[in-house]
């Protein structure tokens, strides 16, 4: 059976990855220069793809150790601790044991696992509950990528969520490891403009100009619609330039909700693809969310809810206290939607883009669409 080529999840091979040749040049060149990137974008815009191309790239496959987590889901310094030095253990296993135990002689504070499974694989591994001195085991595993025989990229990626961490100037803490780690180049990368703004251009915060920036935009519309025809094509099916440009416009060129679209589609059976077979497939995808958004809808007050559905029927509103956008929805007044947004924005109901706040999740934006608004004016 055929590679579905739409990937929705992680990274394959170049073969299903599309464009970004520009932004891959443009990261090779600052880690082959010894500088750090900080990389910007709404969530599932492509930035793990985009950083797991680089890695496989030979420029660097050859060259360095690359090391790639995601913090998104870590609460405090020794769950950071955790996946960085997993993903070193990871990478360092296809090297052999004595890679490994090289890493494990200079983190002495950790108690490791190390074992091979049923196929002669070797496991290396350590839990939370190993940490007694996070601070102390932290530079321990940056002493390990000083010293490393290769030179290290370390990719972190949502690392806003290190401002959350409980722990006193963790920022400081970081940013004195990174800066005094000759043997690595660092890619920061996030999806909370606002607060990785403030930690990278504020002057009064330890990352102030610390990388350069790269703010990931939608694969134009033409080097997409090349890709995703070819694949098609190559699968014996046909989807035209006018159904590609539709599906590209109604998300505004956001790299997942089009790849998730594109990937139920190239499971259809009909050879032409056409409107009527996209309509039906988006509106399955969103039928089989539909639980889950009223959950997550019933959770919210009136005013929250209420200024949810306005800005799902907006699309984008730059001006969310105007008061054409107020009158037009019966909202109430700028306090009140004020202290609605923010709790939206906090909860990730709803994401401020460039264009204006939206509706985070852009399949949860068209279900909200569906719902009945008595208030609204013609």
């Amino acid at each position: 059976m055929n590679q579905n080529p739409f990937i929705t999840s992680g990274y394959v091979s170049p073969e299903y990855f599309c464009d970004r040749e520009q932004e891959s040049a443009e990261i090779i060149m600052d880690i082959e220069g010894r500088n750090n990137k900080v990389m910007i974008s709404p969530r599932r815009m492509g930035k793990t793809g985009l950083i797991l191309h680089c890695f496989h790239k030979p420029e660097l496959s050859e060259n360095y150790y690359c090391f790639f987590i995601d913090i998104y889901s870590t609460l405090n310094l020794s769950d950071f601790i955790v996946l960085l030095g997993n993903k070193i253990c990871e990478v360092l296993k296809p090297k052999g044991k004595n890679a490994v135990e090289a890493f494990c002689r200079i983190v002495r504070s950790l108690e490791f696992r190390i074992s091979f499974d049923s196929q002669g694989l070797l496991e290396a591994s350590f839990g939370i509950g190993d940490i007694k001195d996070p601070q102390r085991t932290l530079d321990e595993i940056f002493s390990y990528i000083n010293t490393a025989s290769k030179r290290c990229v370390v990719a972190i990626d949502e690392f806003q969520q290190i401002s959350k961490y409980p722990e006193a100037h963790t920022e400081a803490l970081l940013r004195t490891y990174v800066q005094h780690c000759p043997n690595a180049s660092f890619i920061f990368a996030g999806s909370q403009r606002h607060m990785l703004q403030n930690m990278f251009f504020s002057a009064s915060k330890p990352f102030y100009h610390s990388a350069s920036v790269l703010s990931l935009k939608p694969i134009p519309l033409e080097k997409y619609s090349d890709f995703i025809i070819r694949h098609f094509r190559e699968s014996g099916k046909r989807i035209s330039a006018e159904e590609v440009a539709y599906v590209y416009e109604l998300f505004e060129g956001h790299t997942w909700y089009i790849q998730y679209v594109l990937n139920r589609l190239y499971e259809q059976k009909e050879p032409v693809l056409n409107e009527t077979i996209f309509e039906k497939c988006l509106a399955d995808i969103v039928r089989s969310e539909v639980d889950e958004y009223q959950r997550l809808y019933g959770m919210l007050t009136e005013n929250q809810s209420t200024l949810l559905r306005a800005i799902a029927r907006e699309r984008f509103v730059a001006a969310i206290n105007s008061s054409i956008f107020i009158k037009k929805y019966g909202l109430k007044g700028s306090s009140s939607i004020n202290a609605a947004l923010k709790f939206l924005v906090n909860k990730e109901y709803v994401f401020k883009a460039e264009e204006g706040y939206c509706v985070y999740d852009r399949f949860m934006e068209l279900w909200l669409q569906t719902l009945p608004y008595a208030g609204i004016l013609k």
